[in-house]
């Protein structure tokens, strides 16, 4: 099995025995959000295959089209030299770290990639690194230095969770390991001037070392951001800004499947096969979240990163042509949007994940840049669609149809009313109480008023907000 499957069952389970149990979730976060991050959009870099030669340099000379497009935060999958022992394929896991103080020689030099950071910064964006704290590649040097920093088995072997074969599994039980962790989380914050990081499988770290090493690196980098693939509350009281949205990317496929769009099949594997579900159960799930996570929490929203991309279908595969209204709704539910390598682009295959390949065609611009770029400046503009409490509340308007998911967000003069049809039929917008005011009839994608419509195709949507915006 790949490693991301693992990772959605955590994540899921871990959901599950969270959510309803919130005794101890305080009200409210005690994380200081950074203002920037308030408006954001995240944009994860999958260096590796991002250009035909794969180098830091020739990335950089993107940086203008990203800030084109709207980008506030560049997320970099690992930079580290990959191990080569036990190695998976061609050039290795990311997730497979020989050396977290090092820059892989694959991307170019740490001063080119330093240089980087800088031109990013100077565009007015923040760049965070993939960090893997839970384990390191088997020829990690702490493997030889400090072999009492690793977990071991019965019979005293190191080893990996799960099946990831190349890498061995680091004990949070050793002080001395978790100090030198920290010292590593410093030296790309001191030295190289990154703005956070993005943690893999945080929920596999001990909470209390997230608790106490994110003091350590806010007091290095007073506007920390701390992004955890989880979807783990506790997380969120004193460590993270941002958790991965696992839930709703797993509701979002089974409301395409209840829709027949859900198209992706593993080879040698029956098609998977998923409880029905239609629109209107977004509600229940934001419900859960509401209670049991603390207030001011961010959810990374999405429709693709690179587990996805690469082990369970591109978002076409998973949500065919419902994609673009999903898309939609992962920029105006609560939370931050996040864009994938090559989903501006429209980009319909997988990347290959242990050796090189094809870079996306960035140029000429098509209509999924223009789409994106649209939803950008939305988030960036809209005061109602911050992330966490500066957010607007969402008011639902239900309808006679439960494929049909309409709500509007305001704050502070701002309003935005999202409509979607997440079914396989066309349905008509009757509503069975308030309707949206058509006062806000701005269409995002036109420019113009427009009155609301009577009905919507499937995979239809609308975004209006006030003439005043």
């Amino acid at each position: 099995m790949k490693k991301v499957i693992f990772k959605s069952i955590i994540a899921g389970i871990a959901s599950l025995f969270t959510f309803g149990s919130n005794a101890t979730t305080p009200a409210k976060t005690n994380v200081i959000h950074p203002e920037w991050s308030r408006d954001a959009v995240i944009y994860e870099v999958n260096l590796r295959q991002y250009t035909p030669t794969g180098k830091v340099a020739d990335f950089a000379k993107e940086l203008p089209r990203l800030k084109e497009l709207g980008v506030d935060i560049l997320w970099f999958m690992p930079i580290h030299p990959i191990s080569e022992k036990n190695r998976k394929g061609e050039l290795g896991s990311y997730y497979a770290v020989k050396d977290y103080k090092g820059f892989n020689p694959e991307y170019g030099t740490i001063d080119e990639f330093k240089a980087m950071v800088d031109q990013a910064h100077k565009l007015g964006m923040k760049v965070i690194l993939d960090w893997v704290p839970n384990h390191t590649g088997c020829d990690n040097a702490w493997v030889t230095e400090h072999p009492e920093w690793f977990s071991r088995n019965e019979q005293g072997e190191m080893y990996g969770p799960f099946d990831w074969t190349d890498v061995y599994e680091l004990n949070y039980d050793n002080r001395e390991m978790r100090a030198a962790m920290v010292d590593a989380f410093k030296f790309w914050l001191t030295e190289i001037g990154v703005d956070g990081f993005r943690c893999d499988v945080a929920m596999e770290v001990p909470t209390d070392f997230w608790n106490e090493t994110r003091p350590q690196l806010q007091a290095v980098k007073p506007d920390l951001f701390m992004l955890a693939e989880a979807s783990v509350p506790e997380l969120h009281i004193d460590a993270f800004n941002m958790g991965y949205n696992w839930p709703m990317k797993d509701l979002f496929s089974e409301i395409a499947a209840t829709a027949g769009q859900y198209t992706f099949k593993k080879e040698g594997e029956p098609m998977k096969t998923f409880p029905i579900k239609h629109a209107v159960a977004i509600d229940s799930l934001l419900a859960d979240q509401a209670a049991n996570y603390p207030g001011d929490t961010y959810l990374m929203n999405m429709i693709t990163n690179h587990d996805l991309n690469s082990w369970e279908g591109t978002e076409f595969d998973r949500l065919g042509n419902l994609n673009k209204a999903f898309a939609v709704l992962s920029y105006t539910l609560p939370g931050m949007p996040l864009i994938y390598t090559g989903q501006e682009t429209g980009m319909n295959r997988a990347f290959e994940f242990f050796k090189k390949d094809e870079a996306p065609a960035w140029e000429p611009h098509n209509e999924y840049f223009t789409f994106y770029q649209t939803l950008n400046n939305l988030k960036h503009s809209n005061k109602a669609l911050r992330a966490g409490e500066q957010g607007g509340k969402m008011l639902r308007y239900p309808t006679t149809s439960d494929d049909l998911y309409i709500f509007s967000r305001e704050a502070e003069g701002d309003k935005v009313v999202v409509m979607v049809n997440l079914g396989a039929k066309t349905a008509d917008v009757t509503y069975t109480g308030t309707a949206p005011a058509q006062a806000t009839n701005i269409n995002i994608f036109t420019g113009k008023a427009e009155n609301h419509p009577n009905s919507l195709a499937p995979g239809e949507y609308r975004v209006f907000i006030n003439p005043t915006n």
